[in-house]
C-alpha cells in the first residue's frame, strides 16, 4: 500500500502558524479545522485566513486573532488536561502532547528549572495549542503517515524577551533543534525565522531529509515578516516511492591471446591489463513561521 508522506520545505524557516498556513493552502478545510480545536472547550479566540502574495508567489496567510479578555497562565500540566479531556482522536491526542512535552522540557532545561514546575504563559495560550493541535489533526485530516522537512535557516541577530536580549536563534529553538540532530544552515537576514513552536512541532513530527515521492499537491503558508525573498514555508504531499537502485557497472572482460599454464613456468613478458584497483579507475561516478507562537516566554515577533 502506497503511504502518504509531506515534506515541509522550511527554506525561509518555519513557525506554527506558517505549517498550519501551508496545510491550509494544500488543500485541509477550514471547517474541518475549527471542527477539530473546537473539541478543545477553549474559547476567546477566532481563526483568520486570508490569501497572500508576495514576491509574485500566492499562497495562504493563518493567524490566531485573541479575543480573550483573560489570559490564564498554563503549565505542562493544564495543557495535558485540556487536550487529554478533548475529543479528539488518541492518535492526535498522543502526538499533540508529544509536541507540548518536548517543548517544555526544552524550556525547562534552558532556565534550570523542573517541568512540573515551570509556567508557560506563551506555551498555554490559544494561539500556541491552535498551531500545534491544530498541524497534527489537520496532517491526521489530509491522511499523512509520515513526515519529512528540510535544513533550517536560522536567522541571526538578537532578540527582547522578558529575560532580556537574547541571541538568534532563541535558546529553547536551537535546543530543540541540537536534540534531534536537526541540519541547520546560515541565513542572510538579521531575524528570527525559526520559533519554538515551530522547531518543537518539526523535531517531534519530522525526519530532516528530503524523500524521493511523488508530488500531488502543494500549500505555501506565508509568515507577516517583510525578507528579502517570499516569506513562506512549503508543504508539498504526495506518495512515497522507492529510492532508485544504482546502476551496476560492468566491467569489460580481458581475453588473454596467449593461452598458457599458470604454474610450472615464468613469465617472459608481463600482462598489458594489470588486475589491481588501480587499473580499474574509472573518471565517473556511479548512479547509484507565525510570529504569534512564541512559547520561550518572551514578547517579540516571530519568524515570517
Amino acid at each position: 500500500m502506497t503511504q502518504r508522506i509531506a515534506y515541509f520545505d522550511c527554506f525561509s524557516g518555519a513557525s506554527g502558524n506558517m505549517l498550519l498556513g501551508a496545510l491550509l493552502d494544500a488543500g485541509l478545510p477550514l471547517v474541518d479545522l475549527e471542527a477539530d480545536l473546537a473539541q478543545l472547550g477553549v474559547a476567546g479566540y477566532r481563526l483568520r485566513l486570508e490569501p497572500k502574495v508576495d514576491q509574485g508567489i500566492s499562497g495562504s496567510f493563518f493567524d490566531v486573532v485573541d479575543e480573550a479578555q483573560e489570559h490564564p497562565v498554563r503549565n505542562l500540566h493544564a495543557v495535558e488536561h485540556i487536550i487529554g479531556e478533548s475529543g479528539l482522536s488518541d492518535a492526535v491526542k498522543a502526538r499533540s502532547l508529544a509536541v507540548f512535552t518536548r517543548l517544555a522540557e526544552a524550556e525547562a532545561r534552558i532556565h534550570a528549572v523542573p517541568v512540573d514546575q515551570i509556567h508557560f504563559h506563551e506555551v498555554g495560550a490559544v494561539d500556541t495549542l491552535v498551531d500545534i493541535v491544530g498541524v497534527v489533526a489537520g496532517l491526521a485530516r489530509l491522511g499523512v503517515e509520515q513526515v519529512y522537512a528540510s535544513e533550517i535557516p536560522t536567522g541571526s541577530g538578537t532578540i527582547m524577551t522578558q529575560h532580556g536580549r537574547l541571541p538568534v536563534p532563541a535558546p529553547a529553538t536551537l535546543a530543540l533543534l541540537a536534540a534531534v540532530g536537526a541540519k541547520v544552515v546560515p541565513a542572510p537576514v538579521r531575524a528570527e525565522l525559526v520559533t519554538p513552536t515551530g522547531a518543537a512541532l518539526l523535531a517531534e513530527l519530522a525526519t530532516f531529509e528530503q524523500p524521493p515521492m511523488r508530488v500531488l499537491g502543494l500549500g505555501h503558508g506565508f509568515g507577516s515578516k517583510a525578507l528579502p525573498w517570499a516569506n513562506m514555508l512549503r508543504v508539498w504531499i504526495g506518495e512515497a516511492i522507492s529510492s532508485p537502485q544504482p546502476r551496476p557497472h560492468e566491467h569489460a572482460h580481458h581475453e588473454h591471446a596467449h593461452p598458457h599454464p599458470h604454474e610450472g613456468h615464468e613469465h617472459g613478458h608481463e600482462h598489458p591489463h594489470p588486475h589491481d584497483e588501480d587499473a580499474h579507475a574509472h573518471d565517473h561516478e556511479h548512479a547509484p513561521d507565525h510570529d504569534h507562537d512564541h512559547p520561550h516566554t518572551h514578547p517579540h515577533e516571530g519568524a515570517a
